[in-house]
């Protein structure tokens, strides 16, 4: 059946992928967006479409509309962006959450969180079950990010209880693919574009703190599934369990790119975890066992593919 579908931040990189998938499923589909991170390039193939509609619209500010379904992907996800400007960041993760749990109240649509593998702060715990509280710093340069998505899930929750509000929390984890921005400092862009440009590429610290990387394809599947399961809420992980330390991801986009750069190394920011890992087993468990399919070497090729287009 065709439901009406509002995503926030439609124009981010994994807001415009799940606006294409849903689209391609038969849906009507609001892309809300106000571009401080996202861009028109990711959705102007979309544009045509007679079922997509585009609106340029700050999720700080109240907004209207009849819809079925609000997926609320709006907020900067990369440390230079969500650092920018990290009072903003706090306001779209608190306001954003506001204005769209009381859209979902007011309109009985069922309203999704994409919430973050950051709520674990620095981990204590590995790999990390959505049990874990988090070991997350309240007044670091993280905290805009880290605490503003806190907060995020404490009102989905408390909507839910006291409003009855039929909220999904899902916990993203590293993500990437193509549509990332090259300039958002991400290591999967940074390596890449440095590949590509045979500039040195840059590892912080030794380079044996760990991230798992999920496609953003395999995001995707699992994040419409969590939205259409019924009598489960998550919050859930949404991650790929392979671990990789950055030497091996920097090696892996040397060969993948056949670039001449070097590895250079330099001091690890603060704050920054040292491993970060997910549990997948409870989104296996009430997702139809969802798991990644696609694992890293395919993944990268694709996003070098669409990097070496853009840059």
């Amino acid at each position: 059946m065709k439901k009406r579908i509002l995503v926030t931040g439609g124009a981010g990189f994994i807001g415009s992928h799940l606006c294409k998938r849903l689209l391609n499923e038969g849906n009507e589909v609001i892309c809300m967006d106000n571009y401080f991170t996202g861009s028109k390039s990711n959705i102007v193939d979309l544009l045509d479409n007679p079922y997509f509609e585009l609106v340029r619209h700050d999720v700080t500010h109240p907004y209207f509309a009849e819809v079925d379904q609000i997926y609320n992907m709006a907020c900067p996800a990369s440390p230079v962006h969500y650092q920018y400007n990290p009072i903003k960041t706090v306001k779209t993760s608190v306001m954003g959450a506001i204005n769209m749990l009381g859209l979902a109240k007011r309109v009985k649509a069922r309203v999704l969180q994409a919430s973050t593998s950051e709520v674990y702060g620095d981990p204590h715990v590995h790999p990390q079950p959505e049990s874990y509280w988090g070991n997350v710093n309240p007044i670091g340069l993280r905290s805009c990010y880290d605490e503003g998505k806190r907060c995020a899930e404490t009102l989905f929750m408390d909507y839910h209880t006291s409003n009855k509000v039929d909220i999904r929390i899902i916990r993203i984890f590293n993500t990437y693919g193509p549509n990332m921005n090259p300039d958002d400092g991400r290591v999967v862009s940074n390596f890449i574009v440095q590949a590509l440009k045979g500039e040195d590429i840059t590892i912080y610290g030794d380079g044996t703190q760990t991230r798992s990387f999920q496609y953003v394809d395999d995001l995707v599947e699992g994040t419409i599934r969590m939205m259409n399961t019924d009598n489960f809420i998550g919050p859930v992980n949404l991650g790929n369990p392979n671990e990789f330390t950055m030497l091996e991801l920097a090696e892996n986009i040397i060969e993948l790119t056949g670039t001449k750069s070097k590895i250079i190394h330099l001091p690890l920011p603060k704050d920054d975890p040292k491993q970060r890992r997910p549990d997948i087993s409870l989104a296996k468990e009430k997702l139809g066992g969802w798991e990644p399919n696609i694992q890293l070497k395919e993944g990268l090729t694709k996003t070098i593919e669409y990097f070496s287009k853009v840059i």
